[in-house]
């Protein structure tokens, strides 16, 4: 396999530094600029791409130190977006009662024509890129997100009098993203995707509902979009997906196992890996695994981080054969489960915590299986 698949890897996100919360804070408020800001940011992922080089990562991503929110940033670039308040039935959960913080996701309405303005990765990608030897992996969040939270009701009919029109325009839209990221020399892209997790709880599948939307008929259509959306990448250009069950302030969304979506999503999603998050017991059991077809790598995200406690090397690998009754051990990989920051705050663990879990991933996928690299 000539793709970058690695048996040690991370889904993206990772903490800021304080120097960059300051600035952000100080642009937010017209105290600082847009210019320097980005220089900012720019010294800070060389930094950050040092950290992830020296715990022994051949995958390393910016941090995502340019995003307030995982996905706002990309969407809100797309011209006919409009981001608005958030519906606050959808409100995270956590498991301390002590964490008073709370997020619900904004809503997303299509009110015009969707079109790309330009490359709106590209710059980072170069960025990441010239920081570092290793494999520069570039996050997007999934197309999903921009419908999911209001359905047709969100979707501009005089833009789109059918829905066939609108999935076309984000099929294209994608397409050109990677097209566009590939000219430039990327080959490694992660798409993130809570949403489809969404569908294996009963609190986001009435939201659904409740818009006037059939969870089991939206699911499939979905998967349709996404393969459309990756269909025409190069064939040595790596696409993983991180299928996430919500991460703020170390709280969570949704809760269940990969069951009730695994055999509509695992065996007909056209990407090379799956990042699969298995860190506590809202996950379910590995079962589920049984679904995947021969040749796609599954990422285990066995390693919280949405707690600084660390994780037993041996109850990581005691998991890692579990997960091998199903999948083939070659094609297994370790990972946190989640980012460290998929918001700017991020979770409630320390820089020590976060270097120490990576730090832990690469050693014990190491041990297991010789290489970061897989084939």
């Amino acid at each position: 396999m000539t793709k970058p698949f690695f048996h040690a890897d991370h889904v993206g996100s990772l903490l800021r530094p304080a120097r960059l919360l300051a600035a952000r804070d100080r642009f937010e408020k017209g105290g600082l600029a847009r210019e320097r800001l980005t220089e900012i940011e720019d010294e800070c992922i060389r930094e950050v791409v040092g950290h992830q080089e020296g715990v022994g990562l051949e995958s390393v991503s910016d941090g995502e130190f340019r995003r307030s929110v995982w996905w706002f940033e990309f969407v809100d670039a797309i011209e006919g977006i409009e981001i608005t308040d958030p519906d606050p039935g959808l409100a995270f959960r956590g498991d301390d009662d002590s964490n008073a913080w709370s997020y619900a996701p904004k809503n997303v309405l299509t009110v015009g024509k969707l079109s790309r303005p330009g490359n709106i990765m590209e710059r980072d990608y170069v960025k990441l890129a010239e920081a570092t030897s290793r494999t520069a992996k570039i996050t997007i969040p999934s197309p999903t997100r921009i419908h999911f939270h209001g359905g047709r009701a969100a979707v501009d009919r005089g833009a789109y009098p059918d829905m066939d029109g609108f999935w076309a325009d984000i099929a294209r839209i994608y397409q050109e993203e990677i097209a566009a990221l590939e000219a430039a020399g990327c080959r490694y892209i992660q798409l993130d995707d809570p949403v489809l997790t969404y569908f294996l709880d009963d609190r986001t599948r009435g939201s659904l509902r409740r818009i006037g939307e059939d969870p089991d008929a939206l699911l499939p259509k979905y998967v349709e979009v996404l393969n459309r959306c990756i269909a025409k990448r190069g064939p040595d250009t790596y696409v993983s997906m991180h299928l996430c069950r919500g991460n703020s302030r170390s709280k969570w969304i949704v809760e269940g196992a990969y069951d009730r979506l695994a055999e509509i999503v695992f065996p007909h999603i056209g990407v090379d890996a799956l990042f699969l998050e298995y860190d506590d017991e809202r996950s379910g059991g590995f079962e589920p695994l049984r679904f995947v077809p021969p040749g796609q790598r599954v990422v285990l995200g066995l390693v919280t981080t949405k707690s600084g406690a660390l994780e037993d090397a041996d109850e990581l690998k005691r998991r890692i054969d579990e997960a091998a009754k199903y999948v083939p051990m070659e094609h297994l990989g370790l990972s946190p489960q989640c980012g460290f920051a998929s918001v700017v705050e991020g979770n409630i663990v320390t820089f020590e915590d976060e270097i120490a879990k990576l730090r832990l991933v690469v050693d014990t996928a190491t041990d297991m299986w010789g290489s970061q690299r897989g084939v």
